[in-house]
């Protein structure tokens, strides 16, 4: 079994900045990509950035040039540093990994639980 645990959210003025963390845990033999989503009440989830083994990002146009995204492989973590935050950028922010569980090659997809980004004065 595979878990993902996201930390780091929570409550910051527009114009802030704040650091997301998820720790992915338990039958791992290895991970492919790694990528952070974001889901509005009644909206569709939105691919927020994308990191993959090798280190290679990529960025939604909404947050191109203030996120960044990135990885420790040695603890299968990924991490998103959002800078410059907007209020529009309020929402529940999820972490995506692709695990192979046992070797074989065949990766699957783990989601965590989604921690909440308030921006607000």
């Amino acid at each position: 079994q595979v878990q993902v645990v996201e930390s780091g959210g929570g409550l910051v003025q527009p114009g802030g900045s704040l650091g997301l963390s998820c720790a992915a845990s338990g039958s791992i033999f290895s991970i492919n990509a790694m990528a952070w989503y974001r889901q509005a009440p009644g909206k569709q989830r939105e691919l927020v950035a994308t990191i993959t083994s090798d280190g290679g990002t990529s960025y939604s146009s909404s947050v191109k040039g203030r996120f960044t995204i990135s990885r420790d492989n040695a603890k299968n973590t990924v991490y998103l540093q959002m800078n410059s935050l907007k209020p529009e950028d309020t929402t529940v922010y999820y972490c995506y990994v692709e695990v192979d569980p046992r070797g074989s090659g065949y990766y699957f997809g783990y989601w965590g639980q989604g921690t909440q980004v308030t921006v607000s004065s």
